[in-house]
């Protein structure tokens, strides 16, 4: 009597599926992933009844910072218009930012009232435009960004020593806002274009 072909057990397809899913789970509870880096900003809240206008800025109230496609640095304000360094941006937001020699090039100072405080002295309507390319290396812009927000923290915290006689680590949450409101933040941001070498001077 001849003897029969044994049949082979199938595989159960579904505790595949099973142990496939298990392995997945695994991998990506196990995988550790780049995080991205990045500079914390608070966005206005959207005002859906608000009306976009082009807002004139006089030239010396402006400092235009561009990056361009080599990720070179290019600043122009007042009588300046040149190639800088990363190291130097910081310093030389901060002369612009405060104008401490009333330098009638620089932002011209008025007299502004900071709400819940007193009036001041200050370069309030000062404003720096980062301009980019679009091939602009996002390392290149993060440290510009970073040398712009160094420079307005630097300013807040001298601030607050000779108006509060302490830092602003050690400043309290009123004291902060205050600084801010000596110096407030006026980066603005011009979409992404195609620039050469030369700074665009505003019009």
């Amino acid at each position: 009597m001849g003897k029969g072909k044994r049949k082979v057990p199938g595989l159960n397809q579904s505790s595949i599926a099973d142990i496939s899913f298990i392995l997945l789970i695994f991998f990506l509870v196990t995988t550790s992933m780049d995080t991205d880096t990045g500079l914390p900003r608070r966005l206005p809240e959207w005002d859906p009844n608000a009306v976009e206008e082009e807002i004139m800025i006089r030239e010396r109230n402006i400092m235009i910072v561009n990056v361009n496609k080599f990720n070179e640095i290019y600043v122009k304000h007042g009588a300046f218009n040149g190639r800088v360094a990363i190291h130097e941006l910081k310093d030389i937001a901060k002369e612009f930012i405060a104008n401490p020699h009333d330098n009638i090039n620089l932002p011209a100072k008025e007299e502004y009232v900071i709400p819940d405080f007193k009036t001041v002295v200050t370069t309030i309507k000062h404003v720096i435009s980062l301009q980019t390319d679009r091939s602009t290396s996002y390392e290149t812009y993060f440290q510009v960004q970073n040398e712009l927000t160094r420079a307005y923290n630097e300013l807040r915290d001298e601030w607050c020593r000779q108006t509060f006689g302490k830092g602003w680590v050690d400043a309290s949450e009123d004291e902060q806002t205050f600084a801010k409101g000596m110096y407030p933040s006026k980066i603005s941001e011009a979409e992404p274009r195609q620039y050469g070498t030369t700074v665009v001077a505003p019009q």
